[in-house]
């Protein structure tokens, strides 16, 4: 289940409810939904066929005409530029809609209030309203399987802040593997 944090002001959120409710207040959704219905490693097609009337109603309540299954993983040609393309502030036309099928990651978003960070797992569903400034990175183990919503493809080129606000956060889905080996030391007097 997703976490919900506020770094400038150390609270973290935990709960469904209470995670749900905050990001509401921002004009944010968030869901869980069920992950049983195709095993983790199903085609594309089959994963959008299982999940196909939340899909379309989806594609209702936000007007959005297509979806597909992204599936991005260390072996992924050119990770490291695609990620590029969305690990500083930008904006979108459109919504950005995911449903995490598997692996994790992290958007961050840039609100009135200062900036939340929202790390996503497997059965989170996230819409991000256009127009709002975030930025998205992938955990440590650089995989993420997700189904997107797209209005128009057209629309989910990010338009860049320049703010440079991304530079003060760094992800905390890294873990202790993030921070490097621990090592044992002695100290004798």
């Amino acid at each position: 289940m997703a976490i919900l944090r506020f770094p400038d002001s150390g609270l973290s959120i935990e709960a469904e409810p209470e995670i749900r409710a905050a990001l509401a207040a921002q004009g944010i959704d968030y869901a869980r939904w069920p992950l049983d219905r195709v095993p983790a490693d199903s085609s594309a097609d089959l994963v959008l066929d299982a999940y196909r009337d939340e899909i379309d109603e989806m594609k209702q309540r936000g007007g959005y005409v297509t979806a597909d299954v992204i599936d991005v993983g260390p072996s992924t040609p050119n990770l490291d530029a695609m990620l590029a393309k969305f690990d500083k502030e930008h904006t979108h036309s459109e919504d950005e809609v995911r449903f995490i099928l598997s692996g994790r990651g992290i958007f961050f978003l840039a609100l009135e209030q200062g900036v939340a960070s929202v790390e996503v797992h497997a059965g989170d569903l996230l819409r991000v309203p256009r127009g709002t400034r975030h930025w998205f990175t992938l955990c440590a183990d650089r995989r993420i399987r997700a189904i997107r919503w797209f209005q128009e493809t057209s629309g989910w080129t990010p338009h860049y802040t320049n703010s440079g606000l991304e530079t003060g956060y760094q992800p905390l889905c890294f873990g202790p593997a993030y921070l490097g080996l621990r090592t044992t030391t002695k100290i004798s007097a």
